[in-house]
């Protein structure tokens, strides 16, 4: 039964990673015609539009003090801080910098999770992290971008402190799914990331011509539905299946993913020193998951 809810977890995460990585597309494309809290604010709208039936079914948990703490915690680490670093990130680093930076992610996840929710950290993980780590930064490294950078050390800088948050924030969901359902966990990101980011998007309406076209809206839409409601939702089910420090591995799949599909939807050419920095992000996936110690004795 647990190899099934494991694998059950381990797919949700590969969908979710899957997904996270299409929505630097989603991004790039909406951002063509809207500013960048315009977009968050308005994914964060539709994704809680599709959460208000459940209402009547989130009011029945028995919320306690401290339960409410770690729920504003969880939304304060992302949606809330989390895009606010990774926005200004973007506008004083490269991407290429700035996705060095993100694949630390994983590591400072594993780390907080053996501290905070007394996860073991098995040598495997470490190698797997590792192996991963060298993978992302050097697919980093290779990858071609005209994103200015007007100070890359500021920027950068802003890009740890949202990979702390979505450290933190894996964290708490983590803690929050022992009794929560995944459901909620993401219900209340959007309403609570809704709320914080409308004076954001007021500001930027009242100041910026924007023009929402209707692709521009297309792509918000799926940013509020697929990727913050599915994204975001498979994401908080596998915590329910699967240890914070290993489902913050599969992060490293996210850059992967951006890759291929950047290939296929905006014709972008992949480069064999990128697939091979792929390959090595994949192999570090799978040495920090698959129970080698399990399938030895087996053969045995």
């Amino acid at each position: 039964m647990e190899r099934n809810l494991s694998f059950i977890g381990v797919f949700a995460l590969i969908i979710a990673m899957f997904i996270w990585g299409s929505s630097f597309i989603a991004l790039k494309s909406a951002m063509k015609d809207l500013e960048p809290f315009t977009v968050i604010f308005l994914r964060m709208l539709v994704a809680s539009l599709c959460f208000v039936y459940f209402i009547k079914d989130f009011i029945k948990y028995d919320f306690t003090k401290r339960d409410i703490k770690f729920i504003v915690l969880l939304a304060l680490f992302e949606p809330c801080l989390y895009f606010i670093f990774e926005a200004k990130a973007l506008q004083l680093t490269s991407a290429s910098q700035a996705g060095m930076i993100t694949s630390l992610m994983p590591i400072i996840t594993a780390m907080a999770a053996g501290y905070f929710l007394k996860e073991i950290i098995s040598k495997q993980l470490i190698l797997g992290s590792v192996i991963a780590l060298c993978g992302a930064v050097f697919l980093s490294l290779q990858a071609s971008t005209t994103v200015s950078a007007p100070n890359p050390i500021l920027g950068n800088f802003f890009e740890l402190l949202a990979m702390a948050c979505g450290a933190g924030y894996t964290i708490v969901a983590r803690y929050l799914s022992n009794k929560y359902s995944a459901l909620f966990i993401t219900a209340i990101q959007a309403f609570v990331g809704a709320i914080f980011f409308f004076p954001f998007f007021l500001y930027e309406y009242t100041t910026v011509d924007m023009n929402f076209s209707s692709d521009a809206l297309m792509w918000t839409v799926y940013l509020g539905v697929v990727v913050t409601l599915g994204g975001y939702g498979l994401y908080n089910y596998a915590l329910t299946k699967i240890e914070a420090s290993k489902a913050a591995m599969f992060i490293y799949l996210i850059p992967v993913f951006t890759l291929v599909l950047a290939f296929l939807i905006l014709g972008e050419k992949l480069k064999i020193v990128e697939l091979l920095a792929c390959v090595a992000i994949l192999s570090g996936v799978a040495i920090s998951e698959i129970p080698f110690k399990k399938l030895i004795k087996k053969k045995k």
